[in-house]
């Protein structure tokens, strides 16, 4: 049976963030997720998650400064310093919140320079981050992102990234498989789960086109929900969707896939 965890920079957007904790508790999610947390202390967050009975189930590293264009830092030359603070500080938060999971974004490729040179660096700078984080028992996701959605990313297929995954070798180093991103650069969504179910560590959802609830668009989620489920995945399910309106109002696609009250 699939775990759903409700992604809190997207879902309850209505809510301040903090509140969005007992937000997604009250729908009925057990996990949550989100692109971080660390303007808060770490007590705070700790509190949110114990107060409401969730599991925090992945949260990206620092990505640098958004407001100025930053989409990670671990590809972008002269950012290695920042980058090893960063992963010190998300082991941190992941220590605090018993996360075992955080998302290594890659940072975007500049005007004429080489997209070569930043993977190299962006490899090296992944195989510090999961040293450090093997030693703490978490594991670092590399996720692909479409180039509509952010035009420039350096990582963009679920090829590449099996590429990156296959020639690095390293055990703490796994995928992050968003249907969403996938279904927009490839298609052939169940045919490559099945391919790369081996270093799928977590899987993200939102309807295409459109980014949605899971229950528009082109893409049939109960089928991959029940081949999820067949082949083995046993991980969680981030619902990382725009809802059309409330939140609340858009859930009635999880419901059957739900915990009952008390099981």
């Amino acid at each position: 049976m699939p775990r759903f965890a409700a992604n809190l920079s997207f879902l309850f957007a209505d809510l301040p963030f903090e509140k969005r904790f007992a937000a997604a508790a009250d729908a009925g999610f057990v996990g949550v997720e989100y692109i971080g947390a660390y303007d808060m202390p770490l007590s705070t967050v700790k509190s949110l998650l114990s107060d409401n009975g969730l599991e925090q189930v992945l949260f990206n590293l620092p990505a640098g400064n958004w407001e100025a264009g930053d989409r990670g830092i671990a590809c972008r030359p002269g950012r290695e310093e920042a980058f090893r603070d960063s992963v010190v500080q998300a082991l941190d938060y992941a220590a605090a919140t018993d996360c075992k999971m955080l998302h290594c974004m890659a940072g975007l490729i500049g005007k004429g320079e080489d997209p070569g040179e930043l993977a190299r660096l962006y490899c090296d700078n992944l195989l510090y981050a999961a040293d450090l984080a093997d030693q703490a028992g978490v594991d670092i996701l590399i996720e692909p992102i479409n180039p509509l959605d952010m035009p420039g990313y350096l990582l963009n297929s679920i090829e590449q990234a099996a590429v990156i995954l296959e020639q690095l070798d390293h055990p703490r180093l796994k995928l992050q498989f968003d249907i969403y991103h996938a279904q927009i650069v490839g298609g052939n969504i169940a045919a490559r789960l099945d391919k790369h179910i081996d270093s799928i560590a977590h899987v993200q959802v939102a309807g295409a086109p459109g980014r949605h609830e899971p229950d528009s668009g082109e893409l049939n989620y109960p089928f991959l929900f029940y081949m999820l489920d067949r082949i083995g995945y046993e991980g969680w399910i981030g619902c990382e969707y725009k809802p059309h309106g409330k939140t609340e109002d858009g859930l009635g696609w999880v419901r059957p896939w739900m915990p009952k009250p008390g099981a």
